[in-house]
């Protein structure tokens, strides 16, 4: 969510994502790890102790005395990519290539750069040659799974982690990626033994960590079901609110919100995730705190102080649920309003967004085939053990106990036939990325984000098709704080979802901390403005959009 003052505005945009293949999947033996010597251990030891410049300085030291290393240009490609590099990372890896063209893990660590620059079909066409060619590579696999991730393949993602693990169990990257496949009990022991090593994470990768881990103890400890749905409704459609940034200027649209049976109004926002409110509103609301948090978003002041909280009962609509996690943060207000509602939370359902009617619509998704329908509920904590089909129990039901692994239930995208002509988008946890030409120029991804004022672009995305000019009397804000360097970046057309938009003058401003924490190049945001004009339906479970354009009665040709 980014909120922008005195912006350049205008309005709309079509690509549809394919869906990659699968890779032939070959049993892969475990493989067993020789002792690197002395420098290039050296050099390891940075990297998994954070300090990623004595690391690239220490793996330059080894390619002095080897210069076909692979290990070392992997090092280095991998330290340029933890600190946010991209560019030189790239370089080092084309240098890498010039002296080691068919090297299978340079290969790899190309799929790494691929993926991180948002390149992400290459990246599977790169992890499944390599894979196909006959080496089963631990991190090929750990690939191939962000990929099925990316688009909704989870049953798909399980088997590449599984594959990925059982290749190689200690590499740090793959340890946290099986986490996912864990109960909570499961989870909290793995994170207590993960964090007391080194495991090439930052100090802000380990700091969340240590928060999840924190929320994660609270919920053990606590009698708290997982969030659910207890009113006996299926379908139902709501009003959306207005959102005011002066007596003349609407911002955003909001929803009337009941936590603990204070009303409010919560700004919906299709870049945020889950419920996050502003301490007055919890302390209204008597949401019983669980446990402390950090939360960032846009802005370059640094994560606010936070805390996740428990809320006996929320209300949207008519409809209920019990037994929620809400994000508070210690401030007087979130983005200036009392809170922000991720349309995430509502992932169970198909949303449908009818902006211009100011409504807002969820019914049921179609079942899987096979699949028999269930009660939707509201989304589920992370660590929630409950089966993947979005099964519900009653609120007086006593906690099941957790499952092992292997019970847990994994679905692929499933694409009905009625919606065959949606969008086929990346999903990144809360987030929907859609595949964006920009000015011709294909492959980019684009945030729909209804918190953000208007469509908004990145330098580098910009650069490369128009003219771009520093801004000193724009501002951009967002969860932390203001952004320090706004530009303006001339005649940029935008094509996503069968749209095509045309924009004179464009906000432009570094996504890079978004893109890092995401794991994929974020070259902008599709914004309020522009989504005002649109009804778009939502299916957070297989990663699909739909965006129709509705036209102002009031204005004739």
């Amino acid at each position: 969510m980014m909120q922008f003052t005195k912006t350049a505005l205008l309005f709309l945009a079509g690509l549809a994502c394919v869906l990659p293949a699968v890779a032939q999947e070959a049993k892969p033996a475990p493989s067993v790890p020789t002792q690197p010597a002395a420098p290039l251990r050296e050099a390891q030891e940075f990297y998994l102790h954070g300090d990623f410049e004595k690391a690239v300085a220490r793996y330059n030291d080894v390619l002095q005395g080897n210069p076909q290393s692979a290990e070392a240009y992997s090092g280095i490609v991998r330290s340029y990519l933890k600190q946010n590099r991209v560019g030189d990372a790239d370089s080092q890896l084309q240098k890498a290539l010039q002296v080691l063209p068919s090297d299978s893990d340079l290969k790899v660590v190309q799929g790494e750069l691929l993926f991180r620059q948002g390149r992400i079909p290459e990246a599977e066409k790169t992890y499944v040659e390599l894979i196909n060619s006959g080496h089963a590579s631990a991190r090929a696999y750990l690939g191939l799974a962000h990929v099925s991730a990316a688009i909704a393949m989870y049953a798909r993602e399980h088997r590449f982690i599984g594959m990925a693990h059982q290749l190689d169990p200690g590499d740090p990257d793959i340890k946290k990626q099986w986490m996912a496949t864990l109960s909570r009990p499961e989870r909290i022991q793995f994170l207590e033994s993960y964090l007391e090593q080194p495991n090439g994470d930052d100090a802000e990768a380990r700091r969340h960590m240590t928060d999840y881990l924190g929320v994660l103890k609270a919920r053990e400890a606590q009698p708290y079901s997982s969030c659910r749905l207890v009113s006996d409704v299926n379908a139902t459609e709501t009003e959306l609110l207005p959102l005011l940034a002066d007596a003349y200027h609407l911002r955003g649209l909001g929803l009337p919100v009941i936590i603990n049976g204070q009303k409010s109004k919560l700004m919906l926002d299709t870049g945020a995730g889950g419920i996050v409110i502003n301490r007055k509103l919890a302390s209204r609301a008597g949401v019983q705190k669980i446990a402390g948090i950090h939360l960032g978003g846009i802005g370059d002041k640094g994560e606010a102080d936070a805390y996740a909280g428990h809320a006996d009962s929320i209300r949207v609509g008519n409809l209920e649920f019990r037994d929620c996690t809400v994000e508070v943060v210690e401030r007087r207000s979130v983005a200036e309003e009392e809170g922000l509602i991720g349309a995430d939370v509502f992932q169970k359902f198909l949303i449908e967004l009818d902006f211009p009617s100011r409504k807002m619509s969820l019914r049921q998704l179609p079942p899987r085939p096979g699949e028999t329908p269930v009660k939707a509920s509201l989304v589920r904590d992370p660590d929630d053990e409950s089966d993947a089909d979005g099964g519900t129990k009653k609120s007086d039901e006593p906690a099941a106990p957790a499952k092992p692994a292997a019970q847990r239930k994994f679905y692929d995208r499933y694409i009905a036939p009625e919606m065959s002509s949606y969008t086929r988008v990346y999903r990144f946890g809360h987030m929907l990325f859609v595949p964006t030409k920009v000015n011709e120029n294909p492959g980019k991804l684009f945030l729909i984000d209804s918190g953000a004022w208007n469509n908004a672009i990145t330098p580098d995305a910009a650069r490369a098709v128009t003219k771009l000019h520093e801004r000193d009397d724009y501002t951009v804000k967002g969860i932390s704080g203001k952004v320090n360097k706004v530009y303006e970046a001339s005649t940029v057309f935008l094509e996503f979802g069968g749209l095509r938009q045309k924009h004179d003058e464009m906000v432009a401003f570094d996504f890079s901390r978004l893109s890092r924490d995401v794991g994929t190049e974020v070259s902008g945001t599709l914004g309020f403005a522009m989504l005002n004009l649109l009804k778009i339906k939502l299916d957070y479970r297989d990663a699909l959009v739909t965006f129709e354009y509705v036209p102002d009665p009031r204005i004739t040709n």
